[in-house]
């Protein structure tokens, strides 16, 4: 057998030998038990927090002291009823094509409302035995026509305060337009949500794209979440093994036996196919947790929490991305790929100029700031509404692998453009593999900490 025979045989034993120290560790078996359990928590959390007694589903109580003669109690019964309608509905389904009585129908309320007779210091006892049980005085006043005071044994909730302060402003302009002696279905009128037909005159913007808002705040930032933190640990990886052999001296026996650009891929490789697995491991933990979650509820999957993944659902069918996912997920997951390729390249060309951690802590600073900057571009994207400058950064690799995803989606960016950000990060992958290499064959031998960027200098240089 020649050596030209024995050199694939040493490479691919390099990176199984590579990959087997990341997978075979207890770590790694450790880590995966707790981010598999840490996401079916995430997805089960209603039933989580009902095996200890609490209630998603749990309404609130609010008692109604009415102590004036304008029949408030009623008035603010329903103008509860119509703010909590309202704001769900906003929050859940803006884009959603349907009437307001249609939707007034499906919708829930969240409280329970009921008059109370049997005097104020008992109502106070059943609110301060339960945090989940609110009273509401409403009192003569000449100069405010109402005096409100809202009993609670803790602090209200953001969701809470906001309904119910809105429903007692309500009721407050309700009261003063009674005692006008307007009729109650013209206070209906008046109260109604406005019906607002919406036209835009770009032929390429349709009023239902508009819930993409409500998604880049919600889960987008949860889609590139899993990317952005495997960027960043397939950078440390790289180094902390790259810089373990050298500490150890370890590197002079492995390069005797197999050449720098060998060992060089090697590591690339095997740390790509680790962030795959690791990706995979992902995907199927998610998957599990939406199997627990249906064999625990026997529900949709999406609901059960406030309705609020149905909400989300509802705005990705009307704003067509889910029609667009047959080449939004491919597009996505080849850039991501090859961007994947481009920080482990980056990551071992640095971590063979160093000769610890610490230097290579260092040296991968910018490499943690540009993925930053790419995470936040990518969940902003919304707000910069189409310019120039963030459609330019959408082309730039290692950004592009989050930022142009995240235009494909609100319509900034066509597969054109997506197409075009992959071929760069690819021209980038060569470059890196190019001059990369020169760098690497240099300083995987250097013990030297002194002048890094002179020494990679130098070694692009060939000198």
């Amino acid at each position: 057998m020649t050596n030209n025979e024995k050199k694939p045989n040493k490479f691919w034993f390099l990176v199984g030998m590579s990959l087997k120290r990341k997978i075979k560790t207890k770590w790694f078996l450790l880590a995966n038990i707790l981010i598999f359990a840490a996401i079916a928590c995430a997805l089960n959390i209603d039933h989580l927090i009902e095996a200890f007694g609490g209630d998603f589903n749990e309404k609130e109580t609010i008692y109604v002291i009415d102590q004036t003669d304008m029949n408030t109690y009623e008035i603010f019964e329903q103008q509860l009823q119509l703010t909590n309608t309202t704001l769900q509905t906003e929050d859940q389904s803006k884009v959603l094509e349907e009437s307001r009585a249609e939707t007034e129908e499906q919708v829930e309320s969240d409280y329970i409302v009921e008059e109370f007779t049997e005097g104020l210091e008992k109502a106070e006892e059943l609110a301060e035995e339960d945090d989940k049980v609110y009273v509401i005085v409403f009192e003569e006043d000449e100069e405010n026509i109402i005096k409100t005071t809202l009993i609670s044994k803790d602090y209200l909730g953001t969701t809470d305060s906001q309904v119910i302060n809105q429903a007692i402003n309500s009721t407050k302009m309700a009261v003063a337009i009674a005692n006008s002696n307007i009729p109650v279905s013209e206070l209906e009128k008046i109260y109604s949500e406005a019906e607002v037909e919406r036209v835009i005159l770009s032929d390429d913007k349709t009023p239902q794209a508009e819930g993409t808002s409500m998604i880049m705040s919600t889960v987008f930032p949860v889609v590139i979440l899993p990317f952005f933190m495997l960027t960043l640990f397939l950078v440390q990886m790289i180094g902390a093994e790259v810089n373990d052999e050298k500490t150890t001296r370890g590197m002079e026996i492995i390069i005797s036996n197999v050449s720098p650009k060998q060992h060089f891929f090697s590591k690339m490789i095997a740390g790509n196919a680790f962030i795959l697995i690791q990706g995979a491991l992902l995907i199927i933990y998610a998957i599990l947790g939406v199997v627990i979650r249906v064999l625990l509820g026997g529900g949709n999957p999406l609901g059960g929490m406030g309705n609020s993944f149905g909400g989300v659902l509802d705005a990705l069918t009307v704003s067509g991305i889910l029609d667009k996912l047959i080449y939004i997920i491919p597009l996505t997951l080849i850039l991501m790929i090859v961007t994947f390729v481009a920080y482990s390249l980056l990551a071992g060309i640095l971590a063979s100029m160093t000769t610890n951690i610490e230097d290579f802590q260092q040296l991968q600073t910018p490499i943690m700031i540009i993925s930053l900057v790419g995470y936040y571009l990518a969940i902003l994207a919304n707000v910069f509404g189409g310019s120039i400058f963030i459609k330019i950064l959408g082309f730039v690799p290692l950004i592009s692998a989050i930022l142009a995803p995240s235009l494909l989606v609100i319509g900034q960016f066509g597969i054109f453009e997506v197409v075009i950000a992959i071929i760069l990060v690819i021209i980038t992958n060569f470059l890196l593999i190019h001059y990369g290499l020169r760098i690497y064959k240099v300083g995987i031998l250097n013990y030297s900490s002194e002048g890094l960027w002179k020494k990679m200098l130098k070694a692009l240089r060939g000198k």
